[in-house]
């Protein structure tokens, strides 16, 4: 961990300085945070109140934060909990009974009207959507955000090879999906 975000955490951690460290901590991670969420819920409405909920988690529970991994990877952990924790609940309140988590995801980004993408991310977004979660998570942090696997370790809690297993799997089933495609 650098030494500006132990600093942060001690500041996080000491009541008269806690506000001016939690504002800091927002604008250092805000960004990263909102499109690692974004890639896993695709609807900036949900990432926006997802990323809300992760701060207000940290909020709550900096006192309880041991500095046993990094900073980033304690609030990458915590957001992709609740982007997960969104979807499942989202899946069980929807509706429309949803076959699987893909066609709910799928949904979610065709009907955001902040995707700006174009004809050819689609389809990279529809690969990404026919696979397991716990290979789409691995993909997305790999591919997008290029994270090492020890930091995904820690923040799935799975072992490096396991890790670099998915992340195969996940490629190889993109680039059958892709070839296939009209």
């Amino acid at each position: 961990m650098d030494n500006d975000d132990r600093v942060l955490i001690a500041d996080l951690k000491e009541e008269n300085k806690r506000d001016l460290a939690f504002n800091t901590l927002v604008k250092k991670y805000q960004e990263r945070l909102y499109w690692h969420i974004r890639k896993i819920v695709l609807n900036h409405e949900d990432s926006d109140d997802i990323l809300q909920n992760t701060f207000i988690k940290v909020w709550k529970n900096v006192g309880n934060f041991r500095e046993e991994s990094s900073l980033y990877t304690w609030l990458y952990r915590i957001a992709t909990n609740e982007s997960l924790t969104f979807i499942n609940s989202n899946k069980r309140k929807s509706f429309v009974q949803m076959n699987d988590t893909s066609e709910f995801l799928m949904n979610n980004l065709m009907s955001d009207p902040y995707f700006e993408g174009d004809e050819i991310q689609l389809k990279l977004q529809e690969a990404i959507l026919q696979l397991p979660e716990k290979q789409r998570l691995v993909f997305n942090m790999k591919y997008f955000d290029a994270m090492k696997y020890d930091a995904m370790s820690e923040v799935l809690d799975t072992s490096v090879g396991a890790l670099k297993a998915s992340y195969h799997h996940a490629s190889k089933k993109i680039e059958e999906y892709l070839k296939n495609i009209d």
